[in-house]
């Protein structure tokens, strides 16, 4: 290591660097328990505009918000705070009494986002006045028994005010007016809501500070929000043969395999951003946001499908992001023999540049090999933060190097003068170099370091920096 470092004084180097030859120490993230923060409920009716509110409290567009009724689908929880004091917010699907089908699964993902909750939002829209549906709900609320704040949303100026006065009728107290488009009397209505909400949760668990998360990806109605729901142990997200059912991502902390995971449930990647509109457009744009705040992919596959040019799309996503990758074949068990066959070639020409992922076969419906997962994710999170000591790199350069040298170029070979590696998750590495590396070389180079380090599950990249020698002063 002295020898090779000494060697490099012979060479011009820019100030970051000598950051980049230091070796660093990464510290992998520890469960710490959180207290359960006090959570927030909003109900209401299809478009109502309880998904602008969220923003609006947000204080960022993170719910998806369209005109059409019936956007929002599943229960989805965010991170809020007002007077320095922090809430789960969960905003909910429009209820309906006497729903079917999807809109049935819809009203009842909103009770259960009322049964658990501390304190309720019900919004209400002040151009329609008090209606029928409003009357169930109120009498879902008070079954509940949980504080409810009654919200005469749409309230776009003062003179509005007045027609809140038929709002009285519901029998939940005084309505507060507001307009969530433009913000108008937000601010009082959530001075109001930490009054009501406790300082610690009496119904959510209490939380873990550093679960690994794991953002579960594929094309519409592949089997991402079953394969949740078979996680979690519950139908915590709505699961229906509709392609783009799931429209936010849906986080929840799940306990698999006796540690502590925060799944992302995320909306269905559709073939080309460009060409959709709407909430499907801002779906696909919070599924790459999703994407860049986990760590590990798992990107389901429908084994009774042929692989799709979109399922390829989606995994270069992630090789993209940087995150570990787990490839999980759903619907295993209604796999037949011949699809078999065809289904192992297509692995072989179509997924050969991820051959390093690891595969499990899995039933998202029946749970079946769920619990193959668990290994499979771990795998690939201790590879994406894998760290190889900067003397052990070395070593391994130059043996590579020694059994096969870098082509002439030019008559001239590019030689790798020291290497490092300048991160992890996932791992990069650095080669100082008297020349340009040819890419062929370059990936020779990430081949060989799997074959014996592993690095299953993680992608691997390789920078080179070139570097000139330094004139001699005469």
């Amino acid at each position: 290591m002295r020898t090779l470092r000494a060697g490099l004084d012979d060479y011009e180097f820019e100030d970051d660097d000598e950051q980049l030859l230091a070796d660093f120490d990464f510290d992998p993230d520890a469960p710490i328990l959180m207290p359960a923060l006090p959570v927030l409920a909003i109900v209401g009716r299809p478009n109502v505009g309880k998904s602008a509110l969220v923003n609006r409290i947000l204080g960022r567009r993170e719910a998806v918000v369209e005109d059409t009724p019936g956007v929002t689908r599943d229960r989805v929880s965010y991170k809020a705070e007002w007077g320095n004091q922090p809430f789960t917010l969960v905003d909910t699907g429009g209820w309906e009494p006497d729903a079917r089908g999807i809109d049935k699964s819809v009203a009842q993902q909103a009770e259960i986002a009322v049964e658990l909750a501390d304190a309720v939002l019900f919004v209400v829209d002040i151009n329609v006045g008090p209606t029928s549906t409003d009357e169930h709900v109120v009498r879902m609320l008070r079954q509940s028994k949980k504080p409810v704040l009654l919200v005469a949303n749409k309230a776009d100026d003062a003179r509005r005010d007045i027609e809140t006065a038929d709002l009285w009728s519901l029998g939940l107290g005084e309505p507060h007016p507001v307009s969530a488009a433009h913000g108008r009397g937000v601010a009082d209505l959530l001075d109001k809501v930490i009054k009501v909400l406790p300082k610690e949760s009496a119904v959510a668990k209490e939380e873990y500070g550093g679960p690994r998360r794991v953002a579960i990806l594929g094309r519409p109605n592949v089997g991402k929000s079953s394969l949740l729901n078979k996680a979690a142990g519950e139908e915590r997200v709505v699961v229906n043969d509709i392609a783009g059912t799931t429209r936010d991502p849906v986080d929840e902390q799940i306990e698999l395999g006796g540690r502590v995971w925060r799944f992302v449930d995320t909306a269905g990647i559709r073939r080309r951003v460009h060409l959709q509109q709407g909430a499907d457009f801002y779906a696909t744009l919070r599924t790459q946001a999703a994407l860049e705040k986990a760590e590990v992919a798992v990107v389901l596959l429908d084994v009774t499908h042929v692989i799709s040019e979109q399922d390829i799309r989606i995994i270069d996503l992630v090789l993209e992001s940087g995150r570990a990758l787990v490839l999980a074949f759903n619907k295993w068990d209604q796999l037949e023999d011949e699809r078999r066959r065809y289904l192992e070639r297509e692995i072989e020409q179509d997924l050969a540049h991820v051959e390093w992922a690891p595969r499990v076969n899995i039933s998202a419906r029946t749970g079946r090999h769920l619990e193959k997962l668990v290994p499979a994710l771990e795998t690939a999170l201790d590879s994406w933060d894998m760290r190889i000591p900067t003397a052990k790199f070395n070593a391994f350069l130059a043996e590579l190097t020694a059994e096969h040298p870098h082509p002439l170029r030019g008559g001239k070979q590019p030689r790798i003068l020291f290497g490092t590696q300048a991160a992890s998750r996932p791992p990069t590495f650095v080669l100082f170099t008297t020349g340009f590396l040819d890419p062929q070389y370059r990936r020779f180079i990430q081949r060989r370091l799997r074959e014996v380090y592993g690095f299953e599950g993680s992608p691997v990249i390789v920078n080179q920096r070139i570097r000139e020698k330094r004139q001699r002063r005469t």
